[in-house]
Formats: C-alpha cells, structure tokens, sequence
C-alpha cells in the first residue's frame, strides 16, 4: 500500500472539515483495492512535535479507508485532551499513521516474566482490567524508555494505580508500521 495515498487519504478527511469537500470513497476504493480490507489504524497529530491529537482502533472492524477517515477526524475535532483543530493549526500539523497487528494475548506469571517478554520499542501494549482499558503504541517508549516508567503510565491513562501490575491486569501487545 503507497504510503503517501494513506497520509493523504487522512489529510484529505481533515481538510474535508473545513471546506465541505466530502472524499470520493468510491473512486479510491476503485483505484485501490486494498482499502477494501479491514484494518486497524492509529492517527496521531502533531505541531512542532508537540502532541495535537490521537484516535484509533485497536481492533479491525471497518475497511482501512473507512478507519483512517473517521480516526483522522477524531483525533482532530474529537480527542478530549484538545480543543477542534482550527484552520490555522491545519496549516502547521504532521500526521502520522500506525497500522497496526491485531492484538495477541501475553501470558506471564510475574512482573519480572512480564518484563521478559514485553519487547520495548517494538511492542504497543494493551493494558485491560476488569472496565480499565488503556494503550499505548511503540512509539510512546521514546518519551517512557524504561519498563517502569511505561507500565507506570500506562496503569494511570487507564485510571489506576501506577502500581496496578501487581493485579495481574491482562496485557495485549501489538506491533505497528508507522507512516
């Protein structure tokens, strides 16, 4: 899949916001197939490398076009933690992409067994107990590089301790191509 269609496709569905011009779905879908398909994606927006927005899918349950257009707008008109991105901050934003690998359940005994299979760098994590659900992607252990740190976080953004590890909370890793 061309990179550059995926950036575009998302800047387009943003843009579409400000000036009515709807995407032609049916012309990309014509033109590429492959948008057809399922998937899972994360769109994160930035200016000047501070976080601008950032919505996604854990789960495939919509074609790959349909998910890129409707987590695009989010995470510019809806994420929660930011005010709707106006027409001057459009200008300045960096999209990037994450398609991601369908979550695989990891099963661990201990915090130190934990540790052991969580590949930092390379792993998004889910972070699930009970109505607690957080995650993060690979790309946060830039900002968190210690298991710690990371686990420390990710226990809060879910609403918990930053010690909730020691509940055995279920952890789902992932991996992702960024674009």
């Amino acid at each position: 899949m061309e990179e550059l269609l995926l950036l575009k496709i998302a800047k387009n569905a943003i843009k579409s916001q400000f000036d009515n011009n709807n995407l032609d779905k049916e012309e990309l879908l014509k033109k590429h197939p492959k948008l057809q398909e399922k998937g899972a994606v994360f769109v994160t927006l930035t200016i000047d490398e501070n976080l601008r927005g950032c919505v996604g899918s854990l789960i495939a349950h919509r074609t790959l076009l349909d998910d890129i257009i409707q987590n695009a707008k989010a995470a510019a008109f809806e994420d929660s933690r930011f005010a709707p991105l106006s027409k001057e901050e459009f200008q300045k934003i960096h999209i990037e992409i994450s398609l991601l690998s369908i979550p695989k359940k990891l099963l661990y005994e201990t915090k130190e067994d934990l540790k052991s299979k969580i590949k930092q760098g390379i792993d998004g994590v889910i972070l699930k107990d009970g109505f607690n659900q957080a995650t993060f992607l690979p790309q946060v252990w830039e900002q968190l590089p210690s298991f710690e740190l990371f686990f420390a976080h990710l226990c809060q953004k879910a609403g918990m301790s930053e010690k909730c590890l020691e509940n055995h909370p279920e952890i789902f890793v992932y991996q992702v191509k960024k674009i």
